[in-house]
């Protein structure tokens, strides 16, 4: 990683983090131990980003955004406040999080509008989810644990956990194990990982491991 500093964050035990010189990361900003920032990646004030992430080139972290430990934010993924990233979580290259449901430039009377002037709302993503690049995850909403949302859909409403969510607006289309393999129907109505071996029950449309 050519340009870059190391920023001693936390406690000394643990590794720095290391940041990009020629990143943007605001003084008031956390970036955790061993996490790494690159090239030209803006994160703004009060963001929060833990340990063993990763955030890629050119890619933006609005104010006050929370990523949590060992997520994956590929290049040029713009995530608005006041989103909410637990841990684990991947971001495609290119990825938009949405943060109004009725965006204007001006108001009414024809000026400007200024962040008093709207309700932020964020997009959640719970523990293990992927998001495939170019995706556009729509305000506010909500994507499950180790759910998978494919690459170029628009996101519009809550995916549930272990959920495959495919096309625009997507529509979920199946179900996807921890491993991030599609799983495959069992005999008695379950469903298996082919990699692990991992069981697998949905009960009135929610998945969850046996």
């Amino acid at each position: 990683m050519t340009g870059v500093e190391e920023h001693r964050v936390m406690h000394d035990d643990e590794l720095p983090a290391r940041i990009a010189t020629t990143a943007d990361v605001d003084p008031r900003a956390k970036v955790g131990p061993d996490s790494l920032v690159w090239h030209l990646a803006q994160i703004r004030e009060y963001a929060q980003i833990s340990s063993g992430c990763i955030v890629g080139r050119g890619v933006y972290i609005g104010p006050g955004v929370i990523v949590g430990r060992n997520c994956k934010i590929q290049n040029y993924a713009l995530i608005y406040e006041p989103a909410l990233l637990e841990d684990g979580v991947f971001v495609g290259p290119a990825v938009v999080f949405t943060n109004d449901s009725y965006p204007r430039a001006i108001n009414l009377d024809g000026s400007r509008q200024t962040n008093d002037d709207w309700e932020a709302v964020g997009v959640t993503v719970r523990t293990g989810a992927s998001i495939g690049a170019r995706a556009v995850c729509v305000a506010p909403i909500t994507i499950g644990r180790y759910a998978l949302v494919a690459a170029g859909s628009v996101v519009t409403k809550n995916v549930p956990d272990f959920a495959v969510v495919v096309g625009v607006p997507a529509r979920q289309t199946g179900w996807v194990g921890r491993a991030g393999l599609p799983l495959v129907p069992t005999d008695d109505g379950g469903f298996v990982c082919p990699r692990t071996g991992e069981r697998y029950v949905e009960h009135e449309g929610v998945l969850s491991p046996r």
